[in-house]
Formats: C-alpha cells, structure tokens, sequence
C-alpha cells in the first residue's frame, strides 16, 4: 500500500508579492488559511536573513495559525540554513518540521543540496538541536542515493529530494533514466530509515510520475508552480488541483 502524500503550500512568493509594496496585502496569513481550508496538509515557508519575502512575524503568525484544527492538525515546515539566527527562531517557534538547506542568505532559491558527510560537521549539532527540542529534521539532498545514508547517521529523520533535475529533464530523451534515479534514491532512502519529502518546479504536469515512482513519498513542498497557478484558478482552486493530482496515489500509514 502507498501512502498518503501531504501536500505543503510554500507561501514565500505570497509574501515577495506583499513585500513590494508597504501597503500589507496580499496576507500571507490569510494566504495561509486559504490554503487549509481548501485541504492543505501543511504550510511551508523559507525566512531568509533579508527578509525579502517570508519574515520572522509571518513566522509567529504562521504557527499560531496551524496550531488550529482544520480536520487534522497541518504541518508546519520551515526552511532555511543553519545558522545560529534560524536554529534560535526554530527552537522557539517548534514547528513539526525544519528542513535544513545549504544555500547561503543571498541565494536567489535552493538548488542543490548538502554535500555529505563534507557537510557533517555543521549538521550533525544543527540536527541534534532541533531533534531535542520535539523537531523532525529533513535535509535537502541532490538525487543521489549513494549519500541518503550519511543523513541518516547524523540524525536526520527525512530527506527532501531536490526535483529541478527531474523537471528540467522532461521532454528530453534522458528523462526515463532521470525518474529510474529518483526511484532509486526512494529505495535508498527506505534502506536508510527515511522518511521521503519531494520539492522544487514540481507542477501538476509533472507530479505523477514522480508520484508513481516514489511510492513511498511522504511530502510534496510547492510553492513557484501553485501560486502561479492561481493567478488563473484561484489560490484555493490551485490547492484543489495538487489534491487532484496526489490524492490517487495516497493511500496508507503516515512516514516517519
């Protein structure tokens, strides 16, 4: 049986839009709520130093948000670097999940992901930390099983595969062999004891498949793709969409 694959709303670019103008709208707030009432299982955001989009009030309005009820209680992921600044903000805000990303404050996204065991030494604190505090820790990882078990022994309970090589390889001739990959990084991430997170371009075009061959895909993040599309849909019709898209192949027991 496969399980069910949550989706979480990255709200980031609700708030670069907000940020353009001193006037407070759009709300990343409502944005939020919007999104769970229309069955988001959680809210992703990404504060980064310069607060050029989410910002550490969001933050707080954000987890007093998803500490409500919207026929199960949502997740809350936070991204970013693990330096000192977002550990504390972490640590204070709790959420269910931090996904630790290696790109430095002026990076314009994430694209690409640790470098293990290189990376060990900054990690392993980093991860034991949040760990302590109740926190489950998902590190941002390239497609390449050989270094989902490093992860693992520095503590992590989930990788979040990084997904721009999938969607820049459709249309391609290499694309059968670039999903075989990822399916081959699921199965090493189930060797190694962890549990499965899935973001970057990922759009209701390119879902499925990706779906289909990680079956034991806990998590999408999307942010770009969905709020794009609710420029034409509507955010809550955008929400609705993903579900359509994931809800045929969840079925089962949570993840780690």
């Amino acid at each position: 049986m496969t399980q069910p694959i949550n989706l979480s709303v990255n709200l980031n670019k609700v708030a670069l839009l907000r940020n353009q103008r001193d006037v407070g709208y759009p709300s990343v707030l409502a944005a939020a709520r919007t999104a769970l009432e229309a069955g988001a299982q959680g809210i992703t955001v990404h504060p980064r130093p310069d607060e050029r989009h989410t910002r550490r009030g969001d933050v707080l309005e954000l987890a007093a948000l998803v500490a409500q009820d919207y026929g199960g209680r949502p997740e809350f992921n936070i991204e970013g670097y693990p330096d000192d600044a977002l550990l504390d903000l972490l640590e204070a805000v709790r959420p269910d999940q931090a996904t630790l990303v290696p790109d430095m404050p002026d990076a314009r996204t994430s694209d690409h992901g640790w470098d293990l065991p290189a990376a060990a030494g900054l990690l392993g604190p980093a991860v034991a930390r949040l760990r302590a505090r109740g926190i489950r820790v998902s590190l941002f990882m390239d497609p390449e099983p050989a270094k989902l078990q490093a992860a693992r022994e520095i503590g992590a309970d989930r990788v979040e595969l990084y997904t721009g090589p999938y969607a820049a390889s459709l249309g391609t001739a290499q694309a059968a062999a670039v999903l075989e990959h990822y399916r081959d990084c699921g199965i090493a991430a189930q060797a190694a004891g962890l549990g499965l997170n899935a973001g970057h371009d990922l759009t209701r075009e390119n879902l499925p498949a990706l779906c289909r061959a990680l079956p034991l895909l806990a998590e999408v993040s999307i942010g770009h793709a969905l709020i794009s599309d609710a420029l034409w849909l509507g955010l809550e019709g955008a929400v609705r969409a993903y579900l359509d898209v994931l809800r045929p192949t969840v079925r089962g027991a949570r993840a780690p």
